[in-house]
């Protein structure tokens, strides 16, 4: 069998605790963050753009009717034009608005969809797989996958909602809502209830277990097979050439749930009836374009937070390797 030789990348030594790889794995995310963030806070600002100004939307039962205004220009055009607007109207550090509960949100999230993710990739291989099989198939990794990214969402939510509404605050819009991470989390509790801060909950699932398949399996997946037509050796060029893939495939199926769980977690309690009400709204009101506002930016930060988190990713596991080693 052509894949029969496979190296299994990835496969967790038996001398890492659960814990270590949760902190690796939270650690490396938290860096690229922090290196990637005023990419993701310029991609938000496109995404909310039009949420609430430009059209009056009149719907029936069946969405059959709609009263459409006129557009205003938009404030945001652009990856760039966005960031210097931004960097322009309210300083640098307008870029990196809502950072503390972005890094929270990686510490929590990521540290369980890769830490846990080899966990259940075993698992799941020895329900599926065959006991003959050097290799873990794909569908063994998509579940894998999934379920990580499913986990992570049910432990990080709150810290989503508190770091996207922090970062579609626009100093043009008059006094921000929040002041800190602290202050949104208490705010959103109080004003919104329990169910403010697991606002969006449904479609940040669904888009964080596709996205967790899209990077981590399409990492896991090219990695492995870059190693086995030997096209690259296990290093540097490999994990940024399996990275930059991953962060291509993130960005291409995940961009419309993305924005749909943006607009729905920023917008104002019975702003929309749930998260399929958003989704039809923003295409009666914006068209299908709609739906990859804030793409390149998007795709800008996700490949390059996947080349950086990978590359922290590997070279901290070799450290730990090799200090299990000596």
């Amino acid at each position: 069998m052509a894949q029969q030789g496979t190296p299994r990348t990835g496969v967790p030594h038996a001398h890492n605790s659960m814990v270590e790889r949760l902190l690796v794995a939270g650690t490396s995310a938290c860096i690229a963050d922090a290196m990637t963030f005023p990419l993701d806070t310029a991609k938000v600002r496109l995404q909310v753009q039009g949420e609430t100004s430009g059209f009056l939307l009149r719907v029936s039962l069946f969405y059959e009717e709609a009263v459409i205004s006129s557009a205003a220009p938009p404030k945001y055009q652009g990856m760039l034009g966005t960031i210097k607007t931004i960097a322009t109207e309210e300083g640098p550090r307008g870029l990196y608005k809502g950072l503390a509960p972005g890094l929270q949100r990686q510490m929590c999230f990521s540290a369980i969809k890769l830490g846990m993710y080899d966990t259940f990739k075993e698992f799941y291989h020895s329900f599926i797989g065959s006991p003959s099989q050097n290799y873990v198939n794909i569908p063994t990794r998509v579940m894998a996958g999934m379920t990580t990214g499913a986990l992570a969402v049910m432990v990080a939510q709150p810290t989503d909602v508190v770091k996207v509404r922090m970062q579609a605050q626009s100093q043009s819009k008059g006094p921000p809502r929040y002041k800190s991470s602290l202050q949104a989390y208490r705010t959103i509790f109080k004003t919104e209830g329990t169910k403010g801060l697991w606002k969006g909950f449904t479609p940040n699932v669904m888009r964080n277990a596709i996205v967790n398949v899209a990077e981590t399996v399409c990492y896991d997946v090219t990695k492995d097979t870059l190693l086995y037509y030997h096209l690259l050796q296990n290093g540097i060029p490999l994990h940024f050439s399996a990275a930059a893939v991953a962060g291509l495939c993130a960005t291409v199926v995940a961009s419309p749930v993305d924005v749909i769980k943006t607009r729905y977690m920023n917008a104002q309690p019975g702003e929309y009836r749930g998260a399929v009400d958003a989704a039809v709204r923003m295409f009666m009101q914006e068209g299908p374009g709609a739906f990859y506002k804030g793409f390149l930016p998007s795709f800008c930060r996700l490949v390059s937070w996947n080349i950086c988190m990978w590359l922290t990713y590997e070279q901290i596991k070799e450290l730990a390797r090799r200090h299990h080693e000596q």
